[in-house]
């Protein structure tokens, strides 16, 4: 039990640095932001899909898939009823400020004439990892013939590529961070026909040294030793409030709902649909039903395969 002041700070905001080991935050909209005036379409409860988002024209879709082990994945496709030319995940210790850095460059991609996001990887895997190399991850030892293995200064991120052919549904990228397990291990993974600059600006906002802002309770006891953390002030007051604000209060209680979600009720639909809104307001496109779309539309449920390790 927290006494009130152990509870003040329990709940307090504060920057994490390094970023890669702030988690997710309980939220995936950060991720969504920069597409978020694409169509959106609302499922089905019962759909294993929650959320999907596309492009105008239908050629790029991204899922939330709730508490999922995966709850994004994004696939990209010559046309709007093709099959995926590549698929990338993030999963559920992924903070989705970093995803933002992917889909950012997605939405810079996207044209109604272009067809950069489907541009065919570099023969040389260095590219899609460049940003890292540049900022001095350290190139390992592989465990594995044919693959390469860098990690970060502090070690506690790195990045893994299978350098040998594949097939398309391959994935022959994973960016990591934090230590093993469910709870605390971030991964991104990317299959063979990634395209090399979106990788690299996935990479870009993992190393990037600015922090992300969460809840005290929010960081994992796991990884707590391994960030820092400093409180974040309030403009014109160098302390929090005694009596929180009307937002402060809806945030708590938001915050408070998602915990309990996240622990207890794992499998039930309206934790998931929690999980991708934020306390505030905003405008979004009108959802359309599922049994409008083409079937090849929503992306399909993950499969147990995992990257080799």
């Amino acid at each position: 039990m927290f006494d009130d002041l152990d509870d003040e700070r329990r709940w307090r905001e504060y920057h994490v640095t390094p970023r890669y080991l702030a988690g997710s935050g309980f939220t995936g909209d950060p991720a969504f932001a920069p597409v978020d005036h694409w169509p959106h379409h609302d499922l089905d409860d019962e759909t294993f899909c929650q959320l999907l988002i596309t492009s105008p024209d239908g050629r790029i879709r991204l899922g939330w898939f709730g508490d999922d082990y995966d709850p994004v994945k994004i696939t990209a496709a010559e046309d709007a009823v093709g099959p995926a030319r590549w698929t990338a995940r993030f999963n559920q210790n992924f903070p989705p400020e970093i995803t933002a850095g992917f889909t950012t460059a997605l939405v810079q991609d996207w044209d109604p004439d272009s067809e950069r996001f489907l541009a065919r990887p570099s023969i040389y895997w260095a590219d899609s990892v460049e940003p890292l190399l540049d900022a001095g991850w350290e190139r390992l030892r592989a465990s594995q013939p044919s693959t390469v293995e860098l990690l970060a200064p502090d070690g506690q991120a790195g990045a893994w590529i299978d350098t040998r052919g594949h097939g398309r549904e391959e994935e022959t990228v994973r960016l990591w961070a934090g230590p093993p397990g469910y709870l605390t291990r971030a991964e991104a993974t990317f299959t063979a026909e990634t395209p090399d600059h979106l990788i690299a600006a996935t990479a870009t906002a993992l190393n990037q040294p600015a922090p992300v802002v969460r809840e005290r309770h929010m960081i994992r006891q796991e990884v707590e030793h391994l960030v820092q953390l400093a409180p974040v002030h309030k403009a014109g007051s160098r302390d929090r409030p005694s009596v929180p604000t009307p937002l402060e209060a809806k945030r708590a209680s938001v915050s408070a709902a998602l915990h309990r979600a996240a622990h207890q009720q794992p499998g039930h639909a309206r934790a998931r649909a929690a999980q991708i809104r934020t306390t505030r307001t905003r405008t979004r496109p009108g959802a359309v039903p599922a049994a409008t779309l083409p079937a090849s539309a929503v992306p399909a449920a993950h499969t147990t395969a995992r990257p080799r390790r």
